[in-house]
């Protein structure tokens, strides 16, 4: 026995490597009491005496777990499964780093498969009826029998559980030649304690039955360290010498896993991390990967990152040392290239366009959706649009969507412009302060709504020259219907279409819909043809019947700033976005 000091010293020295205070751990509580009472444990608190010469007892205080005696198990004592479980660690760019989110251990099925082997401590139902009646539960024994009743030990240790009955019935038709039936099956499987190793993230000794995966087990450890630890060398080790070797990309790739069955004492190792190669672009698994030998070709690499069906070259960064290479290939000769520790790989697809696609939507007859050659201009299409009665050609419009992106990045600018200048805005009272206060407030509420605003992505054309302007793959041509109306909208009593008469101005368009309303800026009324030209009205500007009037805001702020990034954003939406709030 050690003394009370060295037991202390012990304990505390193990709480160190296992990362465990003495307030939460039953190892911690028990070295203080045996430094107090000269080295007797804490039985009552534990559950069962304890000796520091135990090295697996002591591991499994360590771990937390709690150790109850039972009849039955080997030497007629079975310790139960150690209750552990460690945090899943966060995916990170690593293959392999998402297997481990605690779900292999919060998943125990019974323990029971037609090719588990019946081992030492395993409880066995049999039943036997006819001229001898039997019911009850018998114990594998440290011989690895089990006594039937009038035949004697039979022995089962080391027999595939789709063979315990047959295994038991031959034994019994040596005695009872007929009139007895026998049905036997497994009962309880006898729990396991594993040591789980190397580069996992919480090492220790963990508590399962012996027919759950190693899967499982890594999974209790925390699962293997993803900055450090092996996915494709995983080793079982029993008594020094290497059961079984695992590579966890089996599993992951192909859903293949070899079924182990662990014994006590059993050790799980996680080797370091070995050679690694990074994918990313037009690949569906843009990861990390690892792989087991110090050279692979690129094919096989591709093989795990499985290339979209567009990707057509690989372009590779080779850090050999100091010197830094980039190189690049057809994926055609993916097999004739060889990777190396450390290269960075990004697949892109080098396809150019041969054909665009438009659509044509709006007042024609014709096709909706024309495939023309890659650089065809307007005129193209325009020459195959079907014309009926109330088309007008000569307004055709053109929306793009890398325009629209472009508005939609520009308004996001003058947003940010706004709040800066509405947040950074000098206060010489405290009055003028609060006053400035509820201004940005009501300010980015208008960014955080602008924001939001669906840009059209029209592109101004002009009547004489639109023939030539070259066409975008996926560009949407519409051709306005004829109309005799002009629309008018924003800051008016009754916003409306307006009958389009000769001669008629802006104010007179505004003075039907019921006049400016108290928050109208009658200075600042905007046209919009239906090519999508805008100009500011003045007393010169011509109205054509399918333009559109919109009436903005007057914008109120002490700061000119202010009021001038708020115009400019107020123009943006109406003109890009045909949209005004404020």
């Amino acid at each position: 026995m050690l003394g009370a000091a060295s037991t202390a010293g012990w304990a505390g020295l193990s709480d160190t490597l296992f990362g465990l205070s003495g307030t939460d751990s039953d190892s911690g509580s028990t070295s203080s009491r045996a430094a107090a009472d000269g080295g007797q444990r804490g039985a009552a608190s534990t559950g069962f005496g304890y000796n520091p010469d135990d090295v697996a007892a002591g591991a499994m205080m360590l771990q937390g777990g709690k150790v109850s005696h039972q009849q039955g198990g080997p030497g007629g004592m079975a310790p139960s499964p150690v209750n552990v479980s460690v945090a899943p660690q966060a995916p990170n760019s690593m293959f392999g780093s998402q297997l481990f989110g605690g779900t292999f251990h919060n998943s125990r099925g019974t323990g029971f498969n037609p090719a588990y082997q019946v081992g030492i401590g395993d409880t066995v139902t049999l039943r036997m009826w006819g001229a001898f009646v039997f019911d009850g539960q018998l114990t594998v024994d440290p011989q690895g029998n089990i006594f039937v009743p009038n035949v004697g030990p039979v022995t089962v240790a080391g027999v595939r559980n789709a063979d315990l009955n047959g295994r038991v019935l031959n034994e019994v038709r040596k005695v009872y030649k007929a009139n007895v039936n026998v049905y036997t099956s497994l009962d309880v499987a006898q729990p396991v304690k594993v040591f789980v190793t190397g580069y996992v993230k919480q090492p220790g000794m963990y508590g399962g039955i012996a027919s759950e995966s190693i899967l499982s087990y890594l999974d209790k450890a925390g699962g293997v360290d993803v900055d450090r630890g092996s996915y494709v060398d995983v080793m079982v080790k029993r008594g020094g010498a290497v059961r079984k070797r695992f590579n966890l990309y089996d599993f992951l790739l192909n859903g293949e896993i070899d079924q182990l069955q662990l014994a006590d004492g059993d050790v799980i190792v996680v080797g370091p991390r070995e050679h690694v190669f990074s994918v990313r672009g037009e690949v569906y698994n843009a990861y990390d990967f690892e792989f087991a030998t110090p050279v692979i070709t690129l094919q096989q690499a591709l093989a795990v990152a499985r290339p979209k069906p567009g990707a057509t070259h690989v372009s590779i960064v080779r850090r050999q040392g100091t010197e830094r290479t980039t190189e690049y290939y057809p994926i055609s000769n993916a097999s004739n290239v060889r990777l190396n520790d450390g290269d960075q790989l990004a697949v892109t697809s080098d396809r150019y366009a041969g054909t665009i696609q438009v659509r044509v939507e709006g007042a024609h007859s014709g096709e909706h959706a024309l495939v023309l050659p890659y650089g065809s201009t307007m005129a193209q299409v325009l020459s195959q649009v079907r014309k009926n009665p109330l088309s007008r050609v000569d307004e055709a419009q053109l929306f793009r969507k890398s325009v629209a992106d472009r508005q939609k990045e520009m308004l996001g600018v003058e947003l940010q412009k706004l709040q800066e200048a509405a947040l950074s805005a000098p206060s010489a009272t405290s009055e003028e302060a609060n006053l400035r206060s509820k201004e940005a407030e009501n300010i980015t509420k208008f960014a955080a709504l602008a924001s939001k605003t669906e840009f059209k992505g029209q592109v101004v054309l002009n009547e004489q020259t639109m023939g030539n302007v070259i066409l975008e793959d996926g560009d949407v041509i519409n051709i306005p219907e004829r109309t005799s109306v002009v629309m008018v909208h924003g800051e008016v009593l009754f916003p409306n279409a307006v009958e389009w008469q000769s001669g008629m101005t802006t104010s007179d368009y505004v003075a039907h819909v019921g006049g400016y309303t108290q928050k109208a800026d009658n200075s600042k009324i905007i046209v919009i043809h239906q090519n999508g030209k805008a100009e500011l009205a003045d007393s010169g500007t011509k109205v054509e019947a399918g333009d559109e009037l919109m009436v903005l805001p007057k914008v109120r702020s002490k700061s000119i700033e202010i009021t001038r990034g708020i115009t400019q954003i107020l123009y943006q939406m109406a003109v890009a976005a045909k949209l005004i709030f404020w």
